[in-house]
């Protein structure tokens, strides 16, 4: 393991942040592309989620950026607005210390106008979707001239999901003297082509591939699609998993699947591309606070999902390609910790089942779906409740502030409080399911920054 202390050109101030944030060996993907990074070289890195990566390039983009200088110096794509929300709430941990750096998300979903505005003073750091960064680019609101660091994360999902005039139509607007950094969980033909037209002797980087899968427990059941159901219900009443993602290939079989697990009081909540993005972005910050045990999605939804310890990820229905089924289960042995992949099979998916065989290079290990529908129904319930506080960001409220609205004078112990969230104009704050009442009754009584906070127990999972 190497050390984050080793990288000399890292101002000591950061070394120290790294140290708080609990940031004290270098990953595979840091180790191998930081140095590059930072002596800005154009890098080309195969990593998946939970490897590192955003520490990675982030702390790269940290380090080129002139505060002084009031200008927008590096741009970073992602696919979705749950990730560009991710990516950005990291870079604003890593520049903790560096002081009057602005960084700005610009992802659809979002008023035009409150972004415009905030791009009156242009931002160090734009976070954000191609098609809203596009948008902005043609109004002529956002500038990219004097940009030195573009970030493309997860290039093969934004490739994948028809993105590519979109990024070479905002490259035509950036320097062509930059450093390019281009980060994939996969690594298809079109990304090698892609890396070609926009990078200039690329370091290639490549980390937890397929040889490093054995970790991960892989365990598949033949099931007809009616076994299916009765199936995942007797899995996570056996297992109890403390979280747990079901794939599905459709938004309809989602939210099937969410009511069924519902009505059997198990927690869950569905996550696709129909919810609004305000419902999304609740859904994503209940299952990550514990609010919620099962989140059943579609790998775009998924895409960008932020959790520090994922128990098990179940194939609802195998993905048509091998490559996403690798990416879908890495999310359940991040940063080398232990977790199991699920897949219910049916007939008609056997040939994907043989196609992820070839492509894994190793027979699939397979077991009777009868013991788990055996297995009788038990609830489920999450271990904690959420309440949603009228204020954010914007307010100037930080979660000590929440925390200590609700800890002082004779309020809550500080362990029945869990993961805070701020958000830009709501804040979202972790409560367990014995004390919430005792917390919205907390809020009523006090004031955060001077001002009366109304507060919601957002509904149940169940």
């Amino acid at each position: 393991m190497t050390a984050f202390s080793t990288l000399t050109s890292l101002p000591a101030s950061q070394i120290d942040n790294l140290t708080e944030l609990g940031y004290h060996s270098m990953t595979p993907v840091q180790a191998a592309s930081l140095p590059a990074i930072l002596a800005g070289r154009d890098v080309r890195a195969q990593a998946r989620t939970g490897s590192g990566k955003t520490a990675a390039f982030g702390l790269g983009v940290m380090h080129r950026i002139d505060v002084t200088q009031f200008t927008t110096q590096s741009l970073v794509l992602c696919p979705t607005r749950e990730l560009a929300d991710q990516v950005a709430k990291e870079l604003r941990r890593l520049a903790r210390f560096t002081a009057n750096i602005k960084i700005l998300t610009l992802c659809g979903g979002q008023p035009m106008g409150a972004q415009r505005d905030s791009l009156v003073h242009a931002p160090h750091i734009v976070v954000g979707t191609p098609g809203r960064i596009l948008d902005h680019l043609k109004r002529e609101t956002l500038k990219l001239e004097q940009v030195t660091t573009l970030v493309l994360d997860e290039a093969d999902r934004m490739l994948e999901m028809g993105f590519r005039e979109d990024i070479d139509a905002i490259i035509r607007y950036c320097p062509v003297e930059r450093q390019t950094l281009l980060f994939s969980a996969t690594w298809p033909q079109d990304m090698a082509k892609i890396s070609q037209s926009i990078q200039r002797d690329p370091l290639a980087v490549e980390t937890d591939v397929v040889s490093d899968l054995p970790a991960i427990e892989q365990v598949f059941y033949e099931a007809g699609p009616r076994e299916k159901l009765p199936a995942l219900i007797g899995l996570l009443s056996a297992k109890k998993p403390r979280s747990c993602v079901v794939f599905c290939n459709t938004k309809r079989e989602c939210d099937d699947i969410a009511h069924a697990l519902e009505s059997k009081e198990i927690s869950a909540l569905a996550l696709h591309g129909d919810l609004e993005q305000r419902d999304r972005d609740r859904v994503l910050i209940r299952f990550a606070n514990a609010s919620c045990r099962v989140l059943v999605a579609t790998d775009v939804a998924a895409r960008g999902l932020d959790i520090k310890s994922l128990e098990m990820v179940v194939n609802y229905q195998l993905s048509f390609d091998p490559e996403v089924h690798v990416h879908r289960i890495g999310r359940t042995a991040r940063a080398g910790e232990q977790g199991s992949a699920i897949s219910f099979v049916a007939a008609d998916e056997m040939i994907r089942a043989h196609a992820l065989e070839d492509f894994l290079q190793q027979k699939l290990s397979w077991k009777g779906v009868a013991e788990l529908k055996a297995v009788a129904s038990q609830p489920l319930p999450a271990e904690m409740a959420t309440l949603c506080l009228d204020g954010g960001r914007k307010a100037k409220i930080r979660p000590g502030d929440i925390l200590g609205a609700l800890t002082g004078d004779a309020g809550l112990k500080s362990e029945v409080i869990g993961k805070i969230d701020i958000a830009a104009t709501h804040a979202y704050v972790a409560i367990r399911h014995d004390s919430a009442r005792q917390a919205m009754k907390q809020l009523q009584q006090v004031k955060i920054k001077g001002k009366s906070c109304r507060a919601v127990l957002l509904k149940s999972a169940f």
